[in-house]
């Protein structure tokens, strides 16, 4: 072979190198990017609902802070779109190693606020119906393994929501029901653990969350079933203990 060969031959191979890498980092700034919007998603979610409830059964401040948060996420679901032509064909295996951290994120921002609307997991279907165009053609294939490894981050949220609207009226209720709904999906995650490496992972922070909300939803069962209290008095007695707690918190952080 001749040495013009050889050095043409080179050449190929370092500019299919430099574009691998040029993309691959490309994709780890949108990916980064991505988780960002949908952390903020998520503590929109929780201030929309802790902030705007006098109680949590007031089922129009959920569905109110849901349609926030779907308007918060479609920047990433158009930012997906710009990736569109990044990850065609089997470019998204070859880099699905770098869309994977924003796309679990960005499930379980969606799922969040899902779950306010719906009170339910979202489906499948419903996560790769937002990732695709209006003709429903897909930007790229959703994995099972990303969506349940997004699902499985959002029992992380509810249980600082349910831990968080304690003081709110209606709170005892609502950490019952997500206390409820937590341990099914702990439960029902479980069986996927041995073909998703990953979720054994996160399945034992669902663990330890699960614990947190039974821990708190225990304790409140036990206390009132020693008073025999107005539901109502017991909202303001946790209330008050709550905000107690949070200001005692604060002032041992300021010392």
């Amino acid at each position: 072979m001749a040495s013009s060969d050889i050095r043409t031959t080179f050449q190929s191979f370092r500019d299919d190198i430099d574009a691998y890498n040029d993309r691959r980092e490309r994709l780890i700034k949108a990916s980064r990017d991505i988780t960002n919007l949908s952390k903020k998603t998520i503590f929109l979610l929780h201030r929309l609902v802790l902030e705007n409830a006098e109680s949590l059964d007031d089922r129009e401040v959920y569905l109110a802070a849901a349609k926030k948060g779907y308007e918060k996420l479609r920047e990433v679901q158009n930012a997906y779109a710009g990736l569109r032509a990044e990850l065609e064909a089997d470019m998204f295996w070859r880099y699905e190693r770098q869309v994977s951290p924003g796309l679990q994120e960005y499930i379980e921002a969606l799922s969040f606020a899902w779950y306010l609307e719906h009170g339910s997991l979202i489906p499948f279907s419903e996560v790769q119906k937002s990732i695709s165009d209006s003709d429903g053609k897909a930007y790229f294939p959703l994995t099972v393994a990303d969506y349940l490894l997004g699902l499985s981050d959002l029992t992380g949220e509810l249980m600082r929501f349910a831990i968080s609207g304690l003081s709110r009226k209606g709170g005892r209720k609502k950490a019952m029901e997500v206390c409820a709904f937590v341990r099914t999906c702990k439960a029902d995650f479980d069986r996927f653990t041995p073909f998703i490496y990953e979720l054994r992972k996160k399945q034992s922070v669902t663990t330890q969350s699960l614990e947190k909300i039974e821990d708190t939803v225990y304790a409140i069962c036990v206390r009132s079933s020693e008073y025999d209290l107005p539901p109502e008095m017991l909202d303001d007695i946790v209330g008050s203990i709550s905000q107690s707690s949070r200001s005692k918190r604060g002032d041992e952080d300021e010392e």
